[in-house]
């Protein structure tokens, strides 16, 4: 709307402009019209009149009038003034009176010399024949001068005179032509007073009331946020503008931030940040300089919303790219690794959510408050399958596993209630993380309240029916279970069957995954490789580095990121960074770009960006160096795989 009038208000100065510049060029030519005019016909006139008086007055001198030359004049008689005989010339008749009245072209001449005024008397006079010898004597050449042309007469065309009904056209075209460009004058003087008084009105102070209602227009609200969040990005970009490169570069290090690791930024925003946890975090698929964050209530605004979904920018650091709502706590959050533009997210009354970054605040998609879905809190969520066929799998502390299809929440397409004969008081196992390995879309662990990891399928298998395999259980935490992570599929070596998990008894354990085929009706314990025992915190989050196969990162309620390389050191952590202020963090997730950049979730409200460098970059022998460290990396004596498989590890 504002570029529309804009718009309309430049064209219409421009149209002013051209009517005011058309108006002076028209002026121009009609003076330059009218001094032409002056030019070629007043000479002309005013010598021809100049010429007929000065004719006038000298052939009235000198008696050369025509009729009054007498054709026989004596030669060497001098010619008198006016044509009149003086009183001794004896030519006249005797019966004239000469001395009495005037000659016949006498000039009446006033005493103060006025010729205006010319006062002639005609009479018939007295003549007499008188015979007279005629002498041709050759006229004698009179040279006039005046005061107009002082220089030699120069040979010219002659002048064409047009006949009168050419001059009658001329005139009436030029009548017709000035009455036109009157008529137009007139138009367009109008249109230039009424494009004047528009871009007044355009231009005009706006009172107070029409200020506030654009302030509060939707489409002004939408072009502010737009352009402030490209102009924001533009001042955020951390690139040195005035950086002197003739200067030798700063080779100093910052050993707060870690020998290896560096923090890149903070997203934090007070609005929509004060008094929240994040819960849950993730990379964009597509845009790499994309993350999102769920966050729980905040205490103290009972005006918001209880739970919110926050995408951060690398390049616009004040303020979120986008904030979406919720009614209630989100717990986990994803985005679709199939549309870059949706957001996934699961709350603590049960619902899922999708949002819609092309949308508004509010999700596009929801699933009922009914018991066909979801109806505790849902802790892990993830996205399995392919671009064409994809489901979002999501689990909840009761123990129900329900798979989405994308386009239509209204109900699940699957559910499959987790329950294990083997507990005591209820059957139900309380799920608080679950992760699929690569390449599987059917089978899943799930880490659970009690401490334990269950494996799991979600259809009926060869000798194993859907839900919980009620025989393997992977005993080892002292308590809840809040990370669970498998291998990434990468490399020339398959590490798939091996994961990690941590929990709140401190540690970090290393599991494989069991490859019994044949299935048993014995229940048995399987035990983890290898326990790693540095932290002195909570451990909420462990994930295994997208492309290093040696590198996983921890993160603890003491505030610390941990980064594991077991080719270099099982004992103890590389690196280890203090995050923030010490407060706990609860979420680990590395970008999918390259692995370089880890977002930390934090219990402040806090997003905090950390690169590792060169450490994120393997060497060709990573993978067959891990084989080794696996090989010797058993631990305590009687650590080992159950299943058949068990290989005693000489400890370090």
């Amino acid at each position: 709307m504002q570029e529309h009038r804009r718009a309309e208000l430049e064209a219409k100065r421009a149209r002013l402009a051209e009517l005011k510049k058309a108006r002076e060029d028209r002026q121009k030519a009609a003076a330059e019209n009218i001094r032409r005019r002056e030019s070629e016909a007043g000479p002309s006139s005013a010598r021809r009149d100049v010429d007929a008086l000065i004719n006038e007055l000298i052939n009235n001198k000198n008696g050369d009038s025509p009729g009054e030359r007498t054709p026989s004049s004596s030669p060497g008689t001098p010619a008198t003034r006016g044509g009149i005989l003086g009183p001794g010339s004896g030519r006249l008749s005797r019966a004239s009176n000469a001395s009495d009245q005037p000659s016949l072209t006498t000039t009446l001449i006033h005493p103060n010399g006025d010729h205006s005024q010319l006062q002639q008397e005609r009479f018939v006079p007295d003549l007499i024949d008188v015979q007279q010898e005629l002498f041709e004597l050759p006229r004698k050449e009179r040279v006039i001068y005046n005061k107009e042309v002082q220089t030699t007469e120069v040979a010219t065309d002659p002048i064409v005179i047009p006949a009168d009904n050419v001059v009658q056209q001329r005139i009436s075209r030029e009548q017709l032509e000035a009455e036109t460009a009157a008529a137009r004058d007139k138009e367009l003087e109008a249109e230039t007073v009424q494009l004047e008084k528009e871009i007044e009105e355009e231009i005009r102070e706006l009172t107070e009331e029409e200020r506030a209602s654009i302030f509060i227009a939707p489409e002004f609200i939408d072009f502010l946020e737009q352009s402030s969040k490209i102009v924001q990005r533009a001042l955020s970009d951390g690139y040195d503008y005035i950086r002197d490169y003739t200067i030798g570069a700063d080779t100093g290090t910052d050993d707060s931030e870690g020998k290896r690791v560096k923090r890149v930024c903070a997203f934090w925003d007070e609005r929509w940040c004060k008094n929240r946890s994040i819960t849950d975090v993730d990379w964009s698929p597509k845009y790499s300089e994309l993350s999102v964050a769920s966050y729980n209530k905040n205490p103290a605004a009972l005006n918001e919303p209880d739970g919110i979904v926050a995408v951060w920018n690398l390049h616009l650091l004040e303020r979120p790219e986008f904030v979406f709502h919720s009614q209630s706590d989100v717990l986990s959050v994803c985005f679709s690794p199939f549309h870059s533009n949706l957001v996934f997210g699961g709350t603590y009354s049960g619902q899922i959510l999708l949002w819609d970054t092309r949308s508004k605040h509010l999700p596009v998609l929801k699933t009922p408050l009914s018991a066909a879905g979801h109806t505790h809190p849902v802790y892990a969520m993830q996205m399995v399958g392919t671009q064409n066929a994809h489901n979002l799998i999501t689990s909840s502390t009761d123990g129900m596993v329900c798979s989405w299809l994308v386009d239509m929440l209204a109900q699940p397409q699957e559910t499959l209630e987790l329950v294990h004969a083997g507990h005591n008081k209820t059957n139900e196992v309380s799920v608080t993380t679950l992760d699929f390995p690569d390449n599987e879309t059917t089978t899943f662990f799930v880490g659970t309240e009690e401490g334990n990891v269950y494996q799991a399928n979600r259809y009926d298998r060869a000798g194993a029916k859907a839900g919980l395999h009620q025989t393997d259980v992977y005993r080892g935490h002292a308590g809840p279970v809040m990370g669970i992570h498998f291998h990434p599929l990468i490399g020339s070596v398959d590490f798939s069957d091996y994961f990690l998990t941590c929990s709140v008894d401190w540690t970090v354990k290393l599991w494989r995954k069991s490859t019994a085929n044949k299935p048993t009706n014995t229940a048995q314990s399987i035990s983890y490789l290898y326990s790693f025992d540095e932290a002195d915190d909570y451990v909420y989050d462990v994930k295994w580095h997208p492309s290093h196969p040696a590198v996983f990162g921890t993160v603890d309620g003491s505030g610390k990121f941990d980064l594991w390389n077991l080719n270099a050191d099982t004992e103890v952590p590389v690196v280890s960074t203090p995050v923030g202020e010490n407060r706990a963090i609860n979420k680990l997730e590395w970008d999918r770009k390259d692995g370089r950049r880890a977002a930390l979730g934090s219990s402040d409200g806090q997003l905090y960006i950390y690169d590792i460098g060169d450490m994120a970059i393997p060497r060709e022998s990573e993978w067959t160096d891990l084989q080794r460290t696996i090989a010797s990396i058993a631990g305590s004596p009687g650590v080992g795989n159950s299943d058949g498989d068990a290989r005693v590890l000489a400890g370090r």
